[in-house]
């Protein structure tokens, strides 16, 4: 008996004793700090900056075209005469993130003239654009670009196209890739 009370001593002491070698170490938890970046760059945008301007001209007995170039340079087929005054290709101010690609579609279909003061109409078409359309065909150096659209007037003769100022609207459509 005497052996088991020393037994049931000692045993008591492993457990009750601080750094006994069967007591479990508890680890503490380890921690770490993380970082978080978030970057907020421009917002895409654009504007126009000069309206499309065929300028002044007369028809003549035929009709004919006034073919503006995204260079602002006119050319005139068929019995058009040009007349004084200044003419321009449109602009747009595009915007955004440095070094981004983006697309620009032209109007696919013909746009509308119309008189200010009649029903009468003249047609716009084969659009043009430098930088070329297409995907990716611009890119925004500095974070800006600066694109110029040109198009085809096509005039009909003076009974069809009376004296007077005509106007109309179109969309040019700015991606971001």
């Amino acid at each position: 008996m005497k052996r088991l009370n020393i037994l049931f001593f000692s045993l008591a002491c492993l457990f009750l004793i601080p750094g006994g070698n069967l007591l479990a170490q508890v680890t503490p938890p380890a921690s770490a700090t993380g970082q978080v970046f978030a970057e907020v760059i421009p917002v895409f945008s654009a504007s126009e900056t000069a309206q499309m301007n065929f300028g002044r001209f007369s028809p003549g007995p035929q009709g004919g075209k006034i073919i503006l170039t995204p260079q602002s340079t006119i050319s005139v087929l068929g019995s058009v005469f040009k007349g004084t005054g200044t003419h321009n290709a449109a602009s747009f101010y595009v915007s955004g993130d440095a070094d981004a690609a983006y697309s620009i579609s032209l109007p696919n279909s013909p746009v509308i003239l119309t008189h200010t003061t009649t029903a009468k109409t003249m047609v716009v078409d084969d659009w043009a654009s430098i930088p070329l359309p297409g995907v990716g065909t611009g890119m925004l150096q500095n974070g800006y670009q600066v694109v110029y659209i040109g198009a085809t007037l096509n005039v009909g003769t003076l009974n069809d196209n009376p004296v007077g100022i005509y106007t109309g609207s179109y969309i040019v459509t700015f991606e971001f890739n």
